[in-house]
């Protein structure tokens, strides 16, 4: 009778495998049953059906092959060659499909093969692990039947020598032999057949003891026969019958696999024949490389281990760990040797982060226009601007001129917003102006009709022929009785300035800031050109502002005011401005209203940065903290380096000539500290532009906000003054500038500041030698006294001789000597003058190379003290 009893087979259906599988229960106890193992169904693409899409199209095909249904406009070769395309493109799908299908009956195949390879091989182990194991238990089994055999003949010996002889009480109990004594098979029986002579060996000759010997007899005997019955099964190295310390410690009863690791084999087996053990296909990456990277950052981009990348770079001959950095080029290399593709990036890529998308056209709204003030030094624009504004800026500005670049908003008769920038037109401003002219739209040129075309006036012309951006010419003060407005527009005509009234392009408008004459017209004139120019920006986007002033306030912190290009700059934007950042903590209007954002053509100003930007420097919102701060520390960076580069010497020829050239210059060190940003980098091009060849002034350190205990260490230990515009020292810094001495400058106008640093400056310039000629005297005689050397007789024929002026000796008009008089007699006495027409005895001192008919000139030294211009 079968294990499986009749029973029907357990199976999966689906294409079955048949096999065996042994269970084992406790007691010894096993029992095989039959099982189906299911093979994955693996779908194979029909080569056939590809082509029904094709089929399919075949009639969009003839559609468009029917000349009633062809689209208009296409001609019969069009269609033919659209034609010819589609039936290409149908049997390359063709093709492709029945590529895919034989490579996926190829790869099946390849997968079958292995498994059945892998089924045959694990087939061949078990075979020859059991024919071993049988060898291996039969050696044993044959080896434990003698031993027990000679221990039964020894003890059969025994019992017959001492069955003549008395028993011994104390003597052990030979072992019976089961396996004659009893037959396996026979146990149903409940008897065992007793082989002869066992009758006489009873306890009287020396046999067992009932009840012990055969006990320890019977369980050997059932272990035994287990032992043997698993062997005929062909069990393999399972463990049968009851686990005892003698199995246990024996030596056939060793350690076996447990059933998890079982199972891991089966399935580790399963995905090889499967093909899911099969090494997948190296991923190749774009690897981002720098100018310098670190191997475990090169390592981690290439998603390869940092040991494989070391040992590549000891192959090359570079003794390097993890931890250090290499160069581009060599990083390269080793992208290559891994098998992945090396893209250089740059530290500059980072300012790529910045939008810089064109703007569509359905996206663009129109803007305010910003209109710049610009002019001559009191030709009134910041009166003019007054009157536009209707309020008083030029009474809040030192010395009624403008010093700062002032950004406003103001709405015109006709309802039109025009952003207004007022530049100072002082020659220091420079570029305070430039940076005005360059994010203006129009420039409202002011010249002032009693003064005429003047420096600054030019200046700004320049400024804006240079920014490209349209000009009106607004003549002022015209109630004045000295006013000339024509000469004003024929003196612009020397710079190229052809105003309307000279039937040129250029708008002229005579305005009055006092009587508020002509505003009317020029705001017409503005409004008339902002149209003309159809100015539009797109406020739904990030911001982009130029900041036009900077300044460090006392408990606000940096604050920049701003004007905005183009997007809208919200509370909460994330920006960088320059080599700073920094969050949109508030917005201020020009009414010193806060607001919640800012569109285009809005000044306004921004707080949140972490330093002071340079007027000037653009703003840029972007997308994270990160982001900005990593632009500020590159753009940062790289103007350390412009710096450096650029203050040093690039040969040592040139570098020791400077140092030749400095040695006999005279420096005078300050420090500078100022209100805004513009203010102070104003005062610090002025200043480099005071003095000569001789002495110039030295920038030790400018910045912006109050003087602070740092300065005065610096001026202290560097000896120069503190120059403070329009700001002050703390209590504790003049405390500390009182007791080491420091000296600090306040000032509210920039003129005094600058023309007291001419003065310093003049002041070590070395004093002016001027001579002047006195008198000229011809030798006559020459005459030799004992004593005194040479004497020369001469007579003065012009000016007059005197004892404590300079003599030069010309003999043929040639210059031999030059000193001074050791003696100057008249007749026998020493006189001090002696003037023309007249005879006298001159000596001079250490020098006796006199002739008659040289000619001695007579001059005086006057130092004259020199002024820087």
């Amino acid at each position: 009778m079968s294990d499986t009893d009749g029973k029907k087979p357990l199976g999966l259906g689906g294409g079955p495998r048949s096999g065996s599988v042994k269970q084992s229960f406790s007691h010894g106890r096993t029992h095989a049953v039959v099982v189906e193992t299911k093979r994955k169904r693996v779908v194979v693409p029909n080569p056939a059906k590809p082509g029904a899409p094709a089929g399919g199209g075949s009639s969009g095909a003839s559609h468009l092959g029917d000349p009633s249904k062809r689209p208009a406009g296409i001609s019969d070769a069009e269609m033919q060659r659209r034609l010819d395309a589609l039936r290409q493109a149908k049997a390359r799908e063709q093709e492709e499909a029945a590529k895919r299908a034989a490579e996926e009956r190829e790869r099946e195949e390849e997968r079958q093969r292995r498994r059945e390879e892998i089924e045959t091989k694990e087939r061949e182990d078990r075979q020859r692990e059991a024919a071993l194991r049988a060898r291996a238990e039969e050696e044993e089994r044959q080896k434990r039947e003698a031993e027990e055999e000679a221990k039964n003949r020894a003890a059969a010996r025994k019992a017959d020598v001492l069955g003549t002889q008395r028993r011994q009480p104390a003597a052990p109990a030979p072992a019976a032999k089961p396996a004659e004594a009893e037959v396996p098979g026979d146990r149903g029986a409940g008897q065992s057949r007793p082989r002869p002579g066992a009758a006489a060996e009873g306890p009287a000759a020396g046999g067992p003891r009932p009840g012990t010997t055969p006990r320890k007899t019977d369980r050997e005997r059932e272990n035994r026969e287990t032992d043997r019955g698993a062997a005929r099964r062909g069990d393999e190295g399972r463990r049968t019958g009851k686990l005892t310390l003698s199995a246990a410690t024996s030596e056939d009863g060793g350690r076996q696999r447990s059933l998890a690791a079982m199972k891991r084999k089966q399935e580790k087996a399963r995905q090889k024949a499967m093909g899911f053990g099969q090494k997948a296909e190296k991923q190749v990456r774009d690897v981002q490389l720098p100018e310098t990277i670190v191997v475990s950052e090169l390592a981690n981009r290439m998603a390869e281990r940092a040991a494989d990348v070391v040992k590549s770079l000891m192959k090359m001959g570079m003794m390097v760990t993890m931890n250090q950095v290499i160069d581009a080029d060599t990083a390269e290399l080793v992208i290559e040797e891994f098998g992945h593709r090396a893209v250089r990036v740059t530290d500059a890529d980072v300012e790529q982060a910045i939008d810089s998308v064109e703007d569509k056209a359905e996206d663009l709204v129109s803007r305010p226009p910003i209109v710049t003030i610009m002019g001559h030094v009191d030709h009134g624009k910041t009166s003019l601007l007054d009157r536009i504004r209707k309020a008083n800026v030029a009474t809040g500005e030192a010395g009624g001129i403008t010093q700062h670049i002032g950004a406003y908003q103001v709405k015109a008769p006709n309802g039109q917003v025009i952003t207004f920038l007022d530049t100072p037109g002082h020659a220091a401003f420079t570029s305070m102006r430039a940076r005005g002219a360059h994010v203006t739209d129009i420039v409202v040129l002011v010249v002032a009709a009693d003064d005429a075309v003047m420096p600054q006036t030019i200046e700004a012309i320049n400024h804006a022929k240079a920014a490209g951006v349209p000009m009106i010419v607004a003549i002022n003060k015209i109630d004045k009785p000295s006013a000339n407005p024509t000469k004003v527009r024929t003196d612009l005509l020397q710079h190229e300035v052809v105003v309307e009234a000279m039937s040129g392009e250029v708008q002229d408008i005579e305005v009055s800031a006092h009587t508020g004459q002509g505003i009317d017209s020029l705001l017409e004139a503005i409004a008339l050109q902002a149209e003309l120019l159809d100015l539009k920006a797109n406020p739904n986007r990030s911001a982009r502002a130029a900041v036009i002033e900077a300044k460090l306030d006392v408990g606000r912190g940096p604050v920049a005011t701003v004007l905005v290009q183009n997007g809208t700059l919200k509370k909460g934007d994330i920006f960088s401005v320059g080599e700073k950042w920094g969050k949109v903590r508030a917005l201020i209007n020009d009414k010193g209203e806060t607001v919640t954002e800012a569109g285009p053509s809005v000044p306004v100003e921004v707080l949140g940065l972490d330093g002071t930007p340079s007027a000037g420097d653009t703003l840029d919102v972007v997308n994270s903290e990160a982001q900005a701060r990593e632009i500020a520390d590159y753009r940062e960076k790289a103007s350390k380096d412009k710096r450096a580069a650029a203050g040093a010497a690039t040969t040592l020829e040139q570098l020791m000539a400077k140092a030749k050239a400095d040695k006999d210059v005279v420096e005078i060190p300050v420090i500078v500290k100022a209100d805004v940003q513009g203010s102070a980098e104003a005062i610090v091009q002025a200043l480099e532009k005071v003095g000569n060849e001789e002495v110039r002034i030295r920038i030790l350190h400018y910045g912006v906000g109050a003087i602070t205990d740092s300065d005065v260490g610096l001026a202290d230990a560097s000896g120069a003054p503190i120059l403070a515009f329009n700001v002050r020292a703390n209590a504790t810094a003049r405390g500390s500038a009182s007791q080491k001495g420091v000296e600090i400058r306040y000032y509210s106008i920039i003129y005094d500041l600058l023309d007291d640093m001419k003065e310093a400056a003049s002041g070590k310039l070395k004093a002016e030698i001027r001579e002047h000629f006195i008198g000229y005297a011809k030798i006559l005689e020459v005459f030799r006294i004992t004593g005194t050397g040479n004497v020369a007789g001469c007579q003065v024929t012009e000016g007059v001789a005197r004892r404590s002026a300079g003599v030069r000796l010309l003999r043929d008009n040639v210059v031999i000597h030059e000193g001074t008089l050791k003696t100057l007699k008249r007749f026998k006495d020493e006189v001090k003058e002696v003037y023309a027409g007249q005879e006298c005895g001159m000596a001079f001192e250490r020098y006796e190379d006199v002739r008659a008919g040289d000619v001695i000139e007579i001059f005086e030294r006057e130092e004259v003290q020199r002024t820087l211009a």
